[in-house]
């Protein structure tokens, strides 16, 4: 059996799994079952008490879940994991099991725009507060966290500007306070950032992205130490949510995760060529990757990230009209939200995945309207660059 001191893709591919236990199928099987059966009613009543380990409802547990679960614990350097429906199912599976009427939550400026919304508007409505921070200045943090913080919560890098946030500063600060620290690393994946081993307590990913990795599926996992996530399973996602991950979907991810270094190292490669490409073309006004040397917080990427992955945001000198001009022109990258894809993917964050922000909160979280977030797939490198070459030639001032 493989353990957690091989390497990253032998882990990817291998962890958890023996193939001579399930008659030697070199894929592990789905189990598509809503319900298991027990060999005694006794051993059904211990399984609902929590005191015999088994399966007994797939919106609980089920073995191919299980195996997911345990494979990206080991990923992520956690004790263990949690599949949900989706990312924002794991999301707020976390936030409803260790939240209560008068907590607060710490977060970041930026965040996606469904999580945003969840804050804003449904956290709210049950007496919870939510206090926005600046979460790259680890001295923000520490004048505005109180006794009641529960969770400070943050994405590095962020969608859609690419800010990132010191985790291991971020996570110390917050354990002093009492507080978890909770990271959405959907952006790096476990290959590129490991916020458990930097010290945060739960890491959250929309696996329907880079772990996926073929956009045909949805679905969220978090990491974390063995009694939080008992507690998720039991509250968040059992109770609270029912956000329970579908089998098949599981199955899916698990192949993904197969490939997940390989293609993540190609996204990488070609998202930094693009990065340099956009840098230097005259009708780009800003280029925002954590790879350039010209990005505010290289320094940090280089630390916390063992590469700078596969997403790009950039701005033109003509704003939001002459963005939207240049994906309109687009051909091979496809104008689709989500990431992580083999497509390269492009969208315009103000008016598609952060709509949920007013105008007002864009401005204030660093969400500019003439924002372009860019997916980089695994295409050829010269088919890409040829895509935004014809997309972006002078002739774009003039249209604008």
């Amino acid at each position: 059996m493989i353990d957690t001191t091989a390497g990253f893709a032998t882990r990817a591919i291998h962890f958890g799994y023996e193939p001579q236990d399930e008659h030697g199928a070199l894929t592990p099987p789905m189990h598509l079952s809503s319900t298991f059966a027990f060999e005694t009613a006794e051993a059904g009543g211990e399984m609902f008490a929590g005191t015999r380990p088994g399966h007994f409802y797939t919106r609980v547990s089920n073995p191919t879940n299980d195996l997911l679960e345990r494979r990206l614990a080991a990923l992520e350097g956690a004790e263990a994991g949690l599949a949900a429906a989706s990312g924002m199912g794991a999301i707020t599976a976390v936030m409803w099991t260790f939240l209560s009427p008068g907590d607060e939550v710490i977060t970041d400026k930026t965040l996606y725009g469904c999580t945003f919304s969840f804050l804003r508007d449904g956290l709210s409505r049950f007496g919870i507060t939510v206090t926005h921070v600046d979460l790259t200045d680890p001295q923000a943090l520490i004048d505005a966290i109180s006794p009641k913080t529960r969770i400070v919560y943050f994405e590095t890098p962020a969608n859609p500007n690419m800010r990132l946030v010191d985790i291991a500063e971020i996570s110390t600060i917050a354990r002093a306070a009492g507080a978890r620290t909770v990271v959405d690393n959907t952006y790096a994946t476990p290959l590129l950032t490991r916020p458990i081993t930097l010290g945060a307590d739960i890491v959250v990913h929309s696996a329907t992205k880079y772990l996926g990795g073929h956009g045909d599926l949805i679905g969220g996992l978090v990491a974390g130490s063995a009694e939080d996530m008992t507690q998720v399973r039991v509250v968040g996602i059992k109770d609270m949510t029912g956000a329970a991950m579908s089998p098949f979907n599981a199955f899916l991810i698990l192949r993904g995760l197969k490939t997940l270094q390989i293609r993540v190292e190609r996204h990488c490669r070609s998202a930094m060529e693009v990065a340099r490409y956009l840098e230097a073309h005259p009708a780009v006004s800003a280029v925002h990757y954590p790879g350039l040397d010209s990005f505010p917080q290289h320094e940090l990427a280089r630390r916390q990230m063992a590469d700078f992955g596969g997403m790009i945001a950039f701005e033109l000198d003509g704003g939001m009209t002459a963005g939207v001009t240049m994906m309109n022109r687009l051909n091979l990258i496809r104008r689709a939200v989500s990431l992580g894809d083999a497509e390269s993917l492009v969208e315009h964050p103000a008016s598609m995945t952060h709509a949920t922000y007013t105008p007002e909160e864009r401005l204030a979280h660093g969400i500019s309207d003439g924002l372009v977030r860019l997916s980089v797939g695994l295409e050829d490198l010269a088919d890409i660059l040829a895509d935004l070459t014809a997309a972006l030639p002078d002739r774009l001032e003039a249209a604008t």
